[in-house]
């Protein structure tokens, strides 16, 4: 029957495949030649089908055995997994890690660091999910993430424990074509509100009637943060970016930073910690991943930028 097959018999038909003989399979398994022959035999009984050819010299796989090979390194490594994934779970280490990150947040770090992850945690998952503003501490808030790298808000969130990482210096920006670019220095609010300042918007409730960096009375909203760059380049309106996003635009002169009036033209630093509620303190996966995001970000944050928040300017 096939609910008799047993681990053993499997990893003895892989080995007499990878060994090339029973005799050498049986060495490999430290088990006499007799013992693998009536493994593979009464695995043979048990399927229904004939695995080896033995008509010849040494065994060949049949066909079908080609075939079941593949269905049997599956099943063996599934097992392999399952304990070795227990056994790190029974350790500590969590079964998998979800984080939510700040669509401010450099991706390119976040990629950096999930790279690196999966060599140091190959069994554990890593989900990552990708919000802006309130809509990135819902998901740490609810329970749906473990863990948060997160801007600073104009609100307080009690039941979350938070470490600074850093900051991510944050412009005002326009086209090169758009009418404010060609204004210079200490630009009015009366001038810059006769220009749609693209903001993005919150898909949360949590700064429902809030706006923060938001110094124009025309405004359009949008969801993403890559669709705000584009139509920014475009010339469709002007608005607030992190600076990772922008600096080659700036460089190459497609688009301006912009001198507005009470804001300072070096933009603001927005302070990104790791947030996570009391009762689930990061494990060694997520210490982990705090640290690695930390250490390999330091270098990209010693800014001089007046520090503010404006991230949804």
């Amino acid at each position: 029957m096939l609910d008799g097959v047993s681990l053993d018999q499997l990893r003895t038909f892989i080995a007499a495949v990878d060994e090339g003989s029973f005799s050498a399979a049986a060495r490999k398994l430290n088990r006499v030649q007799s013992a693998v022959s009536g493994w593979i035999g009464s695995l043979e009984d048990q399927i229904g089908v004939v695995l080896f050819d033995r008509s010849g010299r040494f065994p060949k796989l049949t066909p079908e055995g080609v075939l079941l090979l593949a269905d049997a390194r599956n099943i063996v490594s599934g097992v392999d997994t399952l304990k070795a994934r227990a056994k790190l779970m029974a350790s500590g280490l969590e079964s998998e890690l979800s984080v939510v990150v700040d669509v401010f947040f450099p991706t390119a770090v976040v990629s950096a660091a999930a790279k690196a992850f999966a060599i140091q945690f190959p069994l554990t998952p890593l989900r990552l999910f990708v919000e802006g503003l309130g809509a990135a501490y819902q998901p740490v808030l609810d329970g749906r993430c473990t863990l948060g790298i997160l801007a600073a808000l104009p609100l307080t969130f009690p039941s979350l424990v938070s470490e600074r990482l850093g900051e991510v210096p944050l412009v005002f920006v326009a086209a090169a074509s758009h009418p404010l670019a060609s204004l210079g220095s200490r630009i009015t609010r009366r001038e810059v509100a006769k220009h749609a300042q693209l903001v993005l918007t919150d898909r949360s409730d949590l700064m429902a009637g809030r706006d923060y960096g938001v110094v124009s009375p025309s405004t359009w909203r949008l969801a993403d943060l890559s669709t705000k760059h584009a139509f920014i380049k475009d010339g469709v309106g002007w608005g607030g970016m992190p600076l990772h996003m922008v600096e080659e635009d700036i460089a190459a002169g497609t688009l301006v930073v912009l001198d507005l009036h009470d804001l300072p033209q070096s933009g603001f630093a927005l302070t990104m910690s790791a947030y996570h509620r009391p009762s689930e303190p990061p494990g060694p996966a997520g210490r982990w991943f705090i640290d690695h995001l930390r250490a390999s970000w330091a270098p990209q944050t010693n800014s001089p930028r007046k520090r503010g928040r404006g991230p949804s300017s």
